[in-house]
């Protein structure tokens, strides 16, 4: 009896490990919703929506009343606008058939670009691993859109460097759609720079020079091609000299505990670097040192070291392991079995029902119980409510655009939330507040309690709504 062709028939090991990859990715991020429970999914949503109504842009702050009317740059305009299109097209669902589409396409490149290195068991073992790391950051937001530009970016400068050529020019016109999706295209162009010197370093010739000092001035050029210009390849340098971002969960350090899956994968990876004896340029090792350095300082950055990582070790370990057999693959039969599948994986996540619900960043009951005079008052609200309050149509007191609020804007709320009854009564008295909605765990939420001329309006496991009545203001 004749069987019937597997994936693998026309597509190797190295294609099927990928494909599963792929299917992995898209199941994890698009049949679980937590992957919504951000408060800047609702930011990112709004911002998309008022561009689309406005056909423009937003270079000012139109959500907040504490900062309403100033400079504001929409640096991820295009993911938002993605978003927004998505919600619109399919709620809720929609969002998440476009987010894990993304993580579909980051695992499924991150694998086969691994399975050019590394054996299939390797392949695989590399590709779970790396998948481990980047569950604390799967959320809704435009990092995980840039991600699968970060995986092919990074394998294209790897594949480059192993064949000892500078990366095609072709390649650097992927910055000029990165740079208006996400930030991390700063790390594109520092992975180049590295590469770059490593490649110098090691052939000390004239045309290594010339070759990939073109392809980075084409980088960086097609970096310039966004709304802001310079401002816009400047913008993620000044975001990460605020020093307020250190109150901010995703900028924390890494809790060095067996239960993050980074540490006992860098301690695993450590270990077979060592114990392997994996020979790589110093230039090598210090971008690897820094990428952890980055992931371990900054809980946000663990997507990063997961996606990075591999493909800078991938070749090193080849020469250590053994490197793969290459495998002959019929595009056209594995791209059509890759788009069938997500197709019909889209198909079931869009049949499914979801209902979303109150959550830690989204106190929905809470404002529903808020009469819609109350709720154009100003607002003294928790940081990670604002971006729901935004979605919602209410003008936050704060959201988390550090970029807008700047230093001493989020040092005085970081006082107050303390809090700092001099400070809070100074900001209820500057700003008119007539009510307040705060996690319940909130010490304001005692402040306000015992405050002369406040009430509460509602409560819940989410949320505390209070108001001030109209003669103590």
């Amino acid at each position: 009896m004749a069987l019937r062709p597997s994936f693998s028939t026309f597509a190797g090991a190295r294609g099927a490990i990928a494909l599963a990859a792929a299917a992995l990715g898209f199941v994890v991020t698009g049949f679980m919703p937590q992957v919504l429970n951000d408060g800047d999914t609702f930011l990112h949503v709004a911002a998309g929506r008022r561009m689309l109504t406005e056909h423009a842009i937003l270079f000012r702050d139109p959500f907040s009343y504490t900062f309403a009317g100033a400079p504001w740059d929409a640096h991820e305009w295009l993911a938002e606008i993605a978003m927004a299109l998505c919600h619109a097209a399919g709620g809720w669902r929609g969002v998440l058939i476009l987010f894990a589409l993304a993580a579909a396409c980051a695992a499924g490149a991150l694998s086969y670009a691994l399975g050019r290195w590394l054996e299939p068991k390797a392949q695989a073992l590399a590709t779970v691993l790396a998948l481990s790391c980047m569950t604390a950051s799967l959320l809704a937001r435009p990092h995980l859109l840039a991600l699968p530009l970060l995986v092919l970016w990074t394998a294209a400068l790897a594949k480059a460097r192993d064949e000892q050529r500078a990366p095609p020019l072709a390649l650097a016109a992927l910055m000029a759609l990165w740079v208006n999706i996400h930030g991390s295209f700063l790390l594109g162009l520092a992975l180049a720079g590295g590469l770059a010197l490593e490649a110098l370093v090691a052939r000390r010739r004239w045309d290594v020079l010339r070759d990939w000092s073109l392809f980075g001035l084409c980088a960086v050029g097609a970096a310039l091609l966004n709304p802001h210009g310079w401002n816009g390849l400047a913008f993620p340098f000044a975001l990460m000299d605020t020093a307020a971002l250190g109150h901010v969960g995703e900028w924390q350090a890494t809790p060095l505990s067996l239960f993050q899956p980074v540490v006992p994968i860098a301690i695993f990876t450590a270990y077979i670097v060592l114990s392997r004896r994996v020979a790589m340029s110093p230039i090598r090792a210090a971008m690897l040192l820094a990428l952890a350095y980055l992931a371990f300082a900054h809980a946000r950055h663990q997507m990063v070291l997961a996606a990075v990582a591999p493909l800078l070790l991938a070749q090193p370990l080849s020469a250590a392991l053994g490197r793969a057999r290459a495998d002959t693959i019929d595009w056209r039969a594995a791209g059509a079995v890759a788009t069938v599948l997500l197709v019909l994986l889209a198909g079931l996540r869009l049949a499914m029902p979801l209902t979303r619900g109150d959550a830690a960043a989204a106190p929905m009951t809470a404002l529903a119980h808020v009469q819609p005079s109350l709720r154009a008052q100003p607002v003294l609200n928790d940081y990670s409510f604002g971006g729901y309050l935004i979605f919602a149509g209410v003008k936050p007191f704060i959201d988390s655009r550090v970029e807008l609020y700047g230093e001493a804007a989020l040092e005085r709320y970081a006082a107050l939330i303390k809090p700092d009854r001099a400070m809070l009564d100074d900001q209820i008295r500057r700003h008119a507040i007539a009510w307040a909605i705060l996690p319940p765990a909130s010490p304001i939420v005692a402040e306000l309690d015992a405050s002369p001329g406040w009430h509460r309006l509602f409560a819940d496991h989410y949320a505390v709504v209070q108001f001030r009545d109209k003669t103590a203001r």
